[in-house]
């Protein structure tokens, strides 16, 4: 949505729900006897009637308090996020766009070319914490702040684009594994440059399973690592999902390179995406265009029948892609990874083991394009969704020609069935 803003010339607003539950009122009937912290009135019969952290609905009915101050203001749901309200929105000078409104629990972001009006309507539905509502510094843990392009030899200034980064999330994280680790006299290791220890598989490792309250432990580096991934440490995406494989029989082992992706995490701690709104140019010669209406003549891309009207500019869609084969030791399965982008900026990246085992490096690349495919074709149905309009067709960058000549010229012949079904 920070790219949206960009795009569309939008300025962004957040603030916080104070007690956000307590906003909404409960749907059932719930009864208590008071208790002596209610001074002269215990033992009286108490009715609660705001949905109280701790209820079992009271998500549900804040969640439901919150949709229907957005409706009266005129937001509808959006059919591919339900947390992602939108409104038809018009600028002074005519340009008509979506304006959107994002619920994370009592997380708000407002964005529009007037946010503090919406602000204000939504405050007079629920009570907003003094002081929270201005331009977001951080949002569900993301540091968010601007970063000032250059470009040319002279590096003269050329514009400004949002930028997200994990630096205060990672720091919080490191900060509480060293103080678990100074419990047992440990530390983490020193002069970390990789991920990983060098040539460590975790699939040969074979050092002790974990015990006790280390079993539990090790799924919840597990939690924060996956985060940080979600928070832009794209680096750190391989590691995490390989060892996120082990989590039902975690070794020792395995906790350790835990420890040493933290530890390469503390020195590496300052890395940052941006957000930029610029439409990325690709030489014609890059892409082979080929007749396919023989092979496919009802073949079209699905549209969905229900999408809202496309308004405000358009972006582009590149993807990357490339499988690692035969990487796991163990099975010989491959490693697909993907990274989606929307014009300039990285939006969806993705990293995991591949089902079947590939006997070259095509196939394994192959069945890549094919899972590539399908996380293409669900951005588009998410952008469309969101009415935002789509300029051209995908492209996509990978590094085996055999598969770039087969997914290109309609001539080519596919012999493995799987190959092909995944092809096709």
């Amino acid at each position: 949505m920070f790219l949206i803003a960009a795009l569309n010339d939008l300025e962004i607003l957040g603030a916080d729900v104070q007690n956000a539950y307590i906003n909404a009122k409960t749907s059932e009937r719930i009864d208590f006897i008071a208790g002596p912290e209610f001074g002269s009135n215990q033992g009286r019969p108490c009715i609660i009637v705001r949905a109280l952290y701790g209820l079992k609905s009271s998500g549900t009915r804040w969640r439901d308090h919150m949709a229907a101050i957005l409706r009266e203001l005129g937001f509808i749901s959006s059919k591919a996020d339900p947390d992602v309200w939108m409104q038809k929105g018009l600028k002074p000078c005519g340009f008509e766009y979506w304006e959107y409104a994002l619920c994370y629990v009592d997380d708000i972001l407002v964005l529009s070319h007037q946010p503090k009006m919406v602000m204000d309507a939504i405050a007079q539905g629920v009570t907003l914490k003094p002081g929270s509502v201005k331009a977001p510094d951080i949002y569900l843990g993301a540091d968010i702040f601007q970063v000032t392009l250059h470009e040319g030899n002279q590096g003269l200034p050329m514009k400004q684009v949002c930028a997200m980064s994990a630096t205060r999330y990672v720091k919080r994280a490191i900060q509480e594994v060293e103080n678990k680790l100074a419990l047992q006299n440990a530390y983490l290791p020193k002069r970390v440059k990789t991920p990983l220890s060098s040539n460590y598989r975790p699939e040969l490792d074979f050092s002790r399973e974990l015990e006790g309250s280390q079993i539990n432990y090790h799924p919840g580096l597990i939690g924060v690592l996956r985060w940080i991934v979600d928070l832009g440490r794209i680096d750190i995406i391989v590691p995490v999902s390989l060892l996120l494989r082990y989590m039902v029989s975690p070794r020792d082992g395995h906790l350790q390179q835990l420890y040493h992706i933290f530890a390469y995490l503390k020195p590496f701690n300052r890395s940052k995406l941006l957000f930029d709104d610029a439409e990325p140019t690709f030489p014609d010669s890059y892409f082979h265009e080929s007749n396919w209406f023989e092979y496919y003549p009802d073949a079209k891309e699905p549209i969905p029948p229900n999408m809202p009207e496309a308004l405000g500019h358009s972006v582009s869609t590149t993807c990357f892609m490339d499988a690692d084969h035969a990487g796991c030791r163990v099975t010989r399965q491959s490693q697909t990874g993907i990274i989606l982008y929307v014009s300039k900026a990285p939006i969806t990246w993705y990293s995991k083991q591949q089902n079947t085992v590939e006997s070259a490096p095509f196939g394994s690349e192959i069945i890549a394009l094919k899972t590539a495919i399908d996380q293409i074709d669900g951005l588009h149905y998410k952008l469309r969704m969101f009415g935002i309009p789509l300029s051209g067709s995908t492209k996509v960058f990978f590094d085996n020609d055999a598969v770039g000549l087969n997914a290109t010229h309609a001539e080519s012949t596919l012999c493995r069935k799987h190959t092909s079904i995944a092809y096709h």
